[in-house]
């Protein structure tokens, strides 16, 4: 079965390239590459990644304004369809601001910019994303954010927690998110967004490869099904 995935392109996206080129060495398919202003998505894919990058310069709140791009009703359709998204660093702020994962990114708790690669545990081994992981294993992404600090209420974070949607916790405090939370899934768990960028951890020259796993689990498992 072919792969077909897209890659959605804000005003201010920085990283769409990154997480084209990763998606196009491991899956051998170039993605197709959606501008923000476009009204729809291809009838068929099978993977949407919304990348990171300061869409809209993080102007008001950081994803905010590229939650409400004219591509992103067909995105959230695609994703109630059941389409696999991602959505990295400024792409989980626009995943939250659009109401397909719960909470919300603020400045972090230092007020500086952190660009380093962190430690992180997997929480959640079992959905499409993080099948290639074990279940409590550290691996090492790097993060470049200035907004990464998760936030929900205590009711929303224990339900996630219960729920088992804690896909990736940091494992040093990094940016003072609750919980440690790095990413977090849907309750259907099709929709991953996370602050680290596993698109920059492809190859060993990247100094970690751990963000590999991510895109094959999630690719065999689409061309398998």
């Amino acid at each position: 079965m072919a792969f077909t995935c897209a890659v959605i392109t804000f005003p201010g996206s920085n990283c769409d390239r990154d997480m084209a080129v990763a998606l196009e060495q491991i899956s051998g398919t170039a993605p197709l590459r959606i501008w923000h202003g476009d009204a729809d998505l291809p009838d068929r894919l099978d993977f949407i990644a919304l990348p990171g990058g300061f869409s809209y310069g993080d102007y008001l709140r950081s994803g905010a304004m590229a939650a409400n791009s004219p591509i992103m009703r067909s995105v959230v359709a695609a994703a109630k369809r059941g389409v696999p998204v991602l959505g990295v660093c400024n792409g989980f702020q626009v995943l939250t601001e659009s109401g397909l994962l719960p909470g919300a990114l603020m400045r972090n708790a230092g007020q500086t910019f952190i660009c380093r690669t962190v430690a992180l545990t997997v929480e959640n081994n079992q959905s499409l994303f993080t099948g290639g992981y074990d279940a409590g294993e550290t691996i090492h992404i790097p993060v470049a954010h200035h907004d990464g600090n998760y936030f929900a209420d205590g009711e929303t974070l224990d339900r996630i927690e219960g729920d088992g949607r804690v896909a990736f916790r940091y494992a040093e405090k990094v940016n003072g998110s609750r919980r440690d939370i790095a990413g977090i899934l849907n309750a259907e768990g099709n929709v991953l967004g996370m602050m680290p960028h596993p698109e920059r951890a492809i190859e060993p020259e990247h100094g970690t490869a751990d963000g590999r796993r991510l895109f094959e689990g999630a690719i065999n498992a689409l061309v398998s099904a």
